[in-house]
């Protein structure tokens, strides 16, 4: 069993890896790790590796060989996912902050969305298929693609259903409004960064909801490990380490955005609260 420092430390290592190096389930158990640092890592480990087991199993039992198609990937992915180990999306308690904790939902077999997510790309990219997070609005996708190139999209949450562009179009409409319509950039693929900041940004959210100041700063934190150069998170930090009390904190946040933002509006209004800071302080 590891601390919390190792953990972090690990984490740490992750986050200075190439993008492509990352994994993302490693990852999102140390982020979950933060909340729980007293769990057995290598129980969580072990299971996620028992999700990859049983999809090459069906797959060797199926004697598919090695060049499947994408629709016989999804059905290997779900026999493992949905038949075997019972996952499927939380509606009942959708912003319950276990939904967002990997641990957690594993344990329950309930998750949101990205967290699902995770466990169909580890599962996937195990057994060395391509598999990548889409640039969906509000409700993370998969895609799956095989060796000759055609495509699979996938929703995590709704029990690995596959999603053609009626699907895709109607569930944008539920999740983003009648008026918005599916774009070529909603297909895009997303970096392995971009799919843990998804999922801690849910965290912070659902911090700042129940008014959960430190939790949501160090959720915020977390999300700087894997984006150091985000302005907006430097910006975000010291406003609620503001708030949570902790000026020097503040200050340190804030002292980063003005140094990094040479040319943001905001520069000269965040510099004159870093001295307003101080001579608190002072």
């Amino acid at each position: 069993m590891t601390t919390a420092t190792e953990n972090r430390t690990a984490l740490k290592r992750i986050a200075e890896q190439a993008d492509e190096a990352i994994d993302v389930a490693e990852a999102a158990l140390l982020f979950a790790s933060m909340d729980q640092p007293t769990s057995d890592l290598s129980f969580y480990r072990d299971h996620v590796r028992a999700i990859a087991d049983a999809v090459s199993d069906y797959v060797a039992q199926k004697k598919w060989g090695d060049n499947l198609a994408p629709d016989e990937m999804v059905e290997a992915l779900n026999s493992a996912m949905v038949e075997q180990f019972r996952y499927a999306g939380d509606d009942e308690t959708y912003d319950d902050l276990d939904n967002a904790n990997l641990m957690r939902v594993i344990d329950r077999r309930r998750g949101l969305p990205v967290a699902l997510g995770i466990l169909y790309l580890a599962a996937a990219r195990a057994q060395s298929w391509a598999a990548a997070g889409l640039n969906f609005p509000g409700h993370f996708l998969i895609r799956i693609e095989s060796r000759d190139g055609r495509r699979i999209i996938v929703d995590p949450f709704h029990k690995g259903r596959v999603m053609g562009a009626p699907e895709l179009r109607e569930l944008l409409k539920v999740v983003s409004g009648s008026s918005v319509e599916l774009e070529a950039s909603h297909y895009r693929p997303v970096g392995n960064r971009d799919v843990l900041i998804r999922l801690q940004n849910n965290v912070k959210t659902r911090r700042l909801d129940k008014g959960q100041i430190q939790d949501a700063v160090d959720a915020v934190e977390n999300i700087l490990l894997l984006a150091p150069n985000s302005l907006s998170l430097w910006r975000e930090a010291g406003v609620l380490h503001m708030r949570a009390g902790h000026l020097k904190r503040a200050i340190e946040s804030f002292d980063k955005f003005v140094a990094m933002a040479q040319d943001s509006p905001d520069r000269t209004k965040i510099a004159k609260v870093v001295q307003e800071l101080r001579e608190r302080i002072n």
